[in-house]
Order: C-alpha cells, then structure tokens, then sequence
C-alpha cells in the first residue's frame, strides 16, 4: 500500500510541482506579450496626439513682388525700370510647401521662365544676326509661352532667308507637301513679317510665284529681295512687286533664271538702287535695258558669271552706262571680260562716273582690258577709293598712275591661275605707282608681277617715305622678286602693316618665304632679316 500510495502520489507530486511552472509560462505568454502590445498603442496613440496638439505656425504673408521692365539706352546698355511685367507669370514665385513638385524635363530650366522679355529679344537677335531668322526663331517659339511671345517680336523678323525648310534639294514635292508650304509661309508672311526689310529665297524651284507674291502683299517695308538659284519666276511675280512694294531698292537675281524682269524695269525702275544679276543670254538683255536709262537712281551694279561657264565675254557700251546711271558707286564685273562698243552717234566725251568709288573687272583668265579702256571707264571717277585689277595683265604702271583718282585706298592688281604669268617680261615702273598713293594706300596687291629688283626697292622706298600717314595695313608680294633690303626698309617704317605676304618670293632666305599676320609676328620677321 505504501508502494502504491507512494506511486499514486508521484504523479500527483509531479502535477503539483508543474502547476506553478504553467502558470508562470502563462502569465508570461498570455499577460506579457498583451502589455507589450497595449504598450505600443498607447505609445502610437500619444504620438498621433501629440502632432495633433502641435501648434501651427503662423502663415507668413510676403508683399507681391514688383515688375520691372527692361529698355535699351545709349551704348547698347540695358536699363531695367519698374513697372507692370508683359508677361503675366513670368517672374519665378516660390512653391508652396505640401504642393507637388512638377517633374521637369530634362534640359529646362527655371531661368528662361523668369528673364524679361526684352532680355530674350536681345538674346535671339544675337543669335538671327549669325545663324538667320528661320528656323531659329521658329523652334525657340515652341519651348513656352514667354519664348514665343519674344520670338514673335518683329524687330527679330527684319531680315529672313528661306532655304530648304521643307524638302531636300533635287526631290520632287508632293501636292500634301506643297500645300503644307504655302499655308506655312502664308501664315509666317501675315504674322511674322509685318517689319520685314530683307528678303532671301534660295534652291527653290516650286512656289517661288506664291512665296514673292506672298511677300509682296503683306511686306510694306520690304527693300531687298534675293533670289539665289531659283527657277520658275514668272511675269506674276514681278507684276505683284511692282503694284504692292513701292519701296523696294534692291534685286539681287544671281544664279536665278527670271522673266519679267525688263518689263518691270521699264515701269519701276526709278526705284531701284542696286541690281546683282548673272551673265547669261537671257540676262545679258538687261544691261541693255538699264543703258536706256530706266533706273536713273542705280548706285550698284554687279555682273558674275555661271559656275560652269567657259565663255564670258560681254558687250557692253560705257559710254551709254555711263549716261543712263550718272549715281554709280560701284561697279563690279567679276570673271566677266567686257568688250567696249561705241555709241551710234559717236560721241565719245561723257561726264563719267562721278560718284564711283569701287570698280572691280577682276578674271582668273586673260583680260583685254587696257589701258585706254580703263582710263573710259573712271574718266571723271575723281571719288575713287577701290580699284580692283586682278587678272588685268595688259594694264600698265603709267596708265594706272594717269588716272583721276587722287586718293586711291585699295589697289589689288595681282596675278592669279593666269598662264600668261610666267611667259610675261619683265616690268618697269612700279614706283610710278607707289609715288602716286603713297599717303593713301591701305591694301595693295601686286602678286605674280614680274617687276625686276632694282625697281622694287625704289617702289619700297616710296611706301616707307609715307611716315606722317602710315596707313597701309595690308601688302601682298607673292610671287615677286622682293629682295630682302627692300623689304627690310618697309617693314621697318610701317607700323599699321598687319598682313604681309612672302610666299613664293625666290630672292629671300630660306623660312622668310610664308604669310605674315599681325604686327608681332611681322616684327618678328624684321629680325631676322636683320
């Protein structure tokens, strides 16, 4: 019995000693964990209260910033007053706290939002006198409202030149295309161009009736018109220019092919100061035209030839021109030989040009141009300060020292891809020259002229005698027999002389033989021929 008891009362033993252990894992497990958790709310909660109960801080009311505005005064200085902005929204304000931030794109900045208008306009007129009007100021247009507002300023649309904005050159248009290009230049012409002055169509061979008419209608102030490398131009186009741009001045048709051209002429001409065509057959026929007299105000004339042409010979009566455009200031025939006719009644004496300043019959080949032709040409030009005579291997020292030109700045009478070059004698005379426009020379250019030594340094010497004007700036002795004594007494004298060229010049030394730029480096060259 004892052994029973004894077993019976282990496990009641074992229970009684397991109890305490149950209750300690419960209140562990079960009370424990709750209060941890009873904790944390009330942790939380206390938290939650106490941004609840946080005092707000006072808004801070900040005065509305003034506007300004920005003009331009004297010395190109940018004076900023103020005013009421232009631009509604456009001074930088700062974004509320709470707000959403907008993401910018990558490449936009706050600043072009912020800079005055007038800022802007000066900024892009920097970039239209470099780079043109279009497209520049019609992509900036798009970036925001204050960008096209200061792109649409017409101050930035006085000068355009439209080239291939749309299709490439030598691809055919499409009639969707075509239309596309009216309508846009439609509306750039009634939006854009109200202040236009100068305008310029390039490599067009469709549209340029519409684009010139276009033009003409809603362009008031046009004075210039380029049309470079057009074709297709009919009588409309010219038709328009003649009823709508009564202040048109100038016609610049080089490599373009035209008709109607003379017929305006005949009615409008009195209106146009400067004409630039191309030497061709249809061409030809308007200096024949302007030697009737139809444009009494014309002050330029320029005359080029075809790329690919081989003939460019032109006829042309001096006498006559000279008659029908009294007001010439310059007169450019360039790789055009001319060949003087005479006048039906024979009069040979005519006041000249009076009023040239710049004459230029420069040609890469042979030239008939002599002395007796140059002296018709600027009989009277006593106002001449350009002579431009490269090519011209028939003119002589004493005819260009007998022309009524007193204050000549600018003489280039240089050889150049002439094969008559190196089978010319040898020249006397140049002196004649140099004595003549010493005071007044500022260029001169006597490349590939096989003048011997002895005259060249006496030439040199009139140069260097010019000490109270020391003007001349450039001189181009490549080719010549310059010897280094003549030089030496030159260079040593003048101290405005910023180009110098010695190339090719066979009497220096070795490493003297090169162009010279600047003064330094033309005082460098002194030494060593020291």
């Amino acid at each position: 019995m004892d052994s029973s008891a004894a077993e019976a009362s282990t496990p009641n033993e074992r229970k009684d000693d397991a109890a305490p252990s149950t209750s300690t894992k419960t209140a562990r497990g079960g009370d424990g964990p709750k209060s941890k958790k009873a904790s944390l709310k009330r942790k939380a909660g206390e938290t939650k209260n106490a941004k609840t109960k946080r005092p707000k801080k006072a808004r801070v009311f900040r005065p509305a910033q003034l506007g300004y505005t920005v003009h331009q005064g004297e010395d190109m200085l940018l004076v900023m007053a103020s005013s009421t902005s232009q631009y509604d929204g456009s001074v930088w304000r700062p974004q509320k706290k709470g707000g959403k931030k907008k993401k910018l794109a990558k490449g936009n900045h706050r600043w072009g939002e912020s800079l005055p208008e007038e800022v802007l306009v000066n900024i892009f007129q920097m970039v239209v006198v470099q780079d043109g009007a279009v497209p520049f100021l019609c992509r900036v247009g798009r970036v925001c409202r204050l960008w096209n507002t200061a792109a649409s300023s017409p101050v930035l649309w006085r000068k355009v030149t439209v080239g291939h904005c749309w299709i490439a050159p030598g691809k055919t248009q499409l009639p969707k295309t075509e239309k596309k290009i009216q309508e846009t230049f439609d509306w750039l012409a009634q939006n854009r161009f109200s202040q236009l002055r100068d305008f310029s169509l390039c490599h067009w061979k469709k549209n340029n009736d519409f684009a010139v008419e276009v033009v003409s209608q809603f362009c008031p102030h046009l004075r210039s018109l380029t049309l470079s490398y057009c074709t297709g131009l009919t009588a409309s186009a010219f038709q328009s220019l003649g009823l709508h741009s009564r202040a048109l001045q100038s016609l610049n048709l080089q490599y373009s092919e035209v008709d109607g051209l003379l017929e305006y002429l005949e009615n409008h001409g009195s209106q146009i100061k400067q004409i630039w065509f191309t030497h061709g057959l249809k061409n030809d026929r308007l200096l024949s035209t302007l030697t009737r007299g139809c444009c009494p105000e014309l002050d330029l004339l320029e005359i080029n030839p075809k790329l690919d042409s081989k003939d460019c010979e032109l006829p042309i009566c001096i006498q006559a021109l000279q008659a029908a455009c009294p007001k010439l200031k310059t007169f450019r025939m360039l790789n055009v030989r001319p060949l003087h006719k005479t006048m039906r009644n024979g009069a040979d004496s005519t006041s000249g040009f009076p009023l040239l300043e710049e004459l230029c019959i420069a040609t890469t080949s042979y030239s008939y141009m002599s002395d007796k032709n140059l002296l018709d040409i600027l009989y009277g030009s006593t106002k001449l300060r350009v002579l431009d005579l490269r090519g011209c291997s028939r003119i002589t020292p004493s005819g260009l020292a007998a022309l009524p030109c007193p204050e000549l700045e600018c003489l280039f009478w240089g050889q150049y891809f002439s094969s008559h070059t190196a089978l010319s004698s040898q020249k006397r005379g140049l002196h004649m020259v140099t004595q003549k426009w010493s005071q007044t020379l500022k260029e001169l250019d006597i490349a590939n002229q096989l003048f011997v030594e002895e005259d060249l340094e006496i030439a040199m010497s009139y140069l260097a005698q010019a000490t109270e004007a020391d003007t001349l700036r450039s001189l181009n002795l490549s080719g010549t027999r310059i010897t280094s004594p003549a030089l030496r007494a030159v260079v040593g004298r003048l101290t405005s002389l910023n180009y110098l060229n010695l190339s090719s010049c066979r009497y220096l030394p070795r490493g003297v033989k090169r162009l010279y730029r600047g003064q330094e480096d033309i005082h460098q060259l002194l030494d060593k021929l020291e």
